[in-house]
């Protein structure tokens, strides 16, 4: 107790912007929500927790808490599933569920003898692409986040020995180039509805789909909300900042408190896109209803994760799946104005009350604090 204490006071005096009894009150508010709900430092200073409604800070699902619930909602025997970007295409294929077409899986290791899908050489790559002539197409990691290391390729020129990749800034590189000792998937473009290609055009605008899966089947929402790229840019994360966000209800898809996310600490409300100048505040989503059936069709049909945020993309087909998170940052509880530890909590329950073990370990760091786990049961 005494080192928390100690590190927490340390922390206080560099918190920022703050008088000297609002550091008296940070210090002690601090420690009243670590002892309730195993919050951390960062997570208090990020979610600026000093100006936060009371109804945020007691529904807030913070690292510790989530960590506790989603070692046991999502269990490691399924980890792979989620976090492999190939994986999960080979599964959501075959459940129903809409997704970019997958044109090449690249893994490095080990032979192929003969695949239209499964490439591990260049010549290969080269060879499976140009036989479903593919002209542009989504290239990305396989394992990763936050838009990473993605290229969106609208040209490919196909040489003897190589292909050429003109990606969607002109900017020019070599098939060669991109293949290294990491796995990578070639993906289909994907087309965004009109309305949202208009809120910007040079990245897919997605929808955070929070999804929980009871034991009866049946899926329910635990918040939506919803990232906007900005000009030039052709990933919409919202991780790093230099990005818009806003909660998305419920019940009615309107978009509402958007938000200019230029980082922690650095954030202000707007109503319109800065770079095209498109109304986002009030504006109610297209054909919402059928866009939430059918997402929470998806969580039904993937039961591997029982709490999961989908990453969608709307195109005139309807929803597509960009990607599923089975552990997901907590940014978009700051956007909606309320968290979903409620929701989380309900389901971790409904589990646990059918007494079956689902959890197989954990392949994240083991939480040891016996004082919060038993915080978390209550």
């Amino acid at each position: 107790m005494i080192k928390r204490w100690w590190k927490t006071f340390k922390w206080v005096t560099k918190y920022p912007n703050i008088s000297t009894g609002m550091r008296v009150h940070v210090f002690f508010d601090y420690l009243s929500l670590y002892r309730k709900k195993g919050l951390t430092h960062d997570e208090y200073k990020d979610f600026e927790f000093e100006k936060q409604s009371d109804e945020f800070r007691q529904t807030f699902l913070g690292l510790n808490e989530q960590r506790y619930y989603l070692d046991y909602l999502n269990p490691i025997k399924y980890y792979s599933l989620a976090r492999n970007k190939y994986l999960t295409h080979k599964i959501l294929e075959n459940t129903g569920v809409r997704k970019a077409e997958l044109y090449c899986y690249y893994q490095p290791e080990g032979k192929v003898i003969e695949s239209n899908e499964i490439a591990n050489r260049l010549f290969d790559v080269c060879r499976i692409l140009k036989a479903k002539n593919v002209t542009e197409c989504v290239v990305k990691p396989t394992e990763s986040s936050h838009g990473n290391n993605v290229y969106l390729v609208t040209h490919l020129e196909y040489e003897t020995d190589d292909c050429k990749l003109i990606l969607f800034n002109n900017e020019v590189i070599k098939l060669s180039d991109i293949l290294g000792q990491n796995p990578i998937i070639f993906e289909s473009v994907i087309k965004q509805i009109t309305q949202f290609s208009a809120f910007n055009s040079s990245s897919v605008n997605t929808i955070r789909f929070m999804t929980v899966l009871y034991p009866d089947g049946k899926a329910r929402m635990a918040g939506i909300w919803m990232k906007f790229g900005r000009r030039g840019r052709c990933v919409d994360n919202a991780g790093s900042g230099g990005n818009i966000d806003a909660c998305v209800d419920i019940a009615t898809g309107e978009i509402k408190y958007v938000t200019e996310f230029n980082g922690w600490r650095n954030v202000k409300a707007i109503s319109h896109h800065p770079d095209t100048g498109t109304l986002l505040e009030g504006v109610k989503i297209e054909k919402w209803n059928d866009i939430v059936e059918q997402v929470l069709h998806f969580q039904e049909c993937f039961p591997y994760c029982k709490a999961a945020g989908w990453d969608i993309a709307i195109t005139d087909e309807g929803p597509i799946v960009i990607e599923v998170n089975d552990f997901w940052d907590r940014t978009g509880q700051f956007f909606i104005r309320r968290g979903w530890r409620n929701e989380i909590r309900d389901c971790y329950f409904a589990w646990k009350a059918t007494g079956k073990n689902y959890a197989t370990g954990s392949w994240r760091l083991p939480f040891k604090n016996k004082r919060l786990m038993a915080k978390y049961n209550q």
